[in-house]
């Protein structure tokens, strides 16, 4: 059998794999394996394959993983309004306790809210800018 054939069989094995892991690298591994199926097909060698795969497979994983990364610094669920809807919406503090939290009324139900880090709790509307835990994190408006 061809090396390209081999290549392309690898690559259709690390696919069928990966739908049933989920990794998601193993699509990555697998672009290395049709990579080095193409550079069979140009009529590399068997060295060049290896390492064509290798680069690209590799670089791919790579660069997958920093861009999981980079979002997990910048996506945090907690302060996502795609997560959270309840980001934004505005709820009325009438007194904040000695301990900095409140108890709010806000969708029909008692929350305790504290005030987002670095501001002074004072009363009247705010903002909902972060949920941590059971807990609204509030700034003023």
């Amino acid at each position: 059998m061809a090396n390209a054939t081999l290549w392309w069989l690898a690559a259709g094995a690390a696919v069928a794999l990966e739908m049933v892991s989920g990794t998601f690298y193993l699509l990555m591994l697998a672009l290395g394996m049709a990579a080095a199926a193409i550079a069979a097909h140009l009529g590399a060698g068997l060295a060049l394959q290896l390492v064509v795969a290798a680069a690209v497979g590799g670089g791919a994983v790579v660069a997958w993983r920093l861009r999981k990364a980079q979002q997990s610094e910048h996506g945090n669920a907690q302060r996502n309004v795609n997560v959270n809807l309840d980001i934004g919406e505005s709820v009325s503090v009438e007194a904040w306790k000695a301990d900095g939290t409140a108890a709010v009324h806000y969708r029909g139900a008692q929350w305790t809210a504290i005030m987002r880090e670095g501001t002074t709790p004072t009363p009247g509307t705010h903002r909902v800018v972060e949920l941590v835990g059971n807990r609204l994190v509030l700034e003023k408006i």
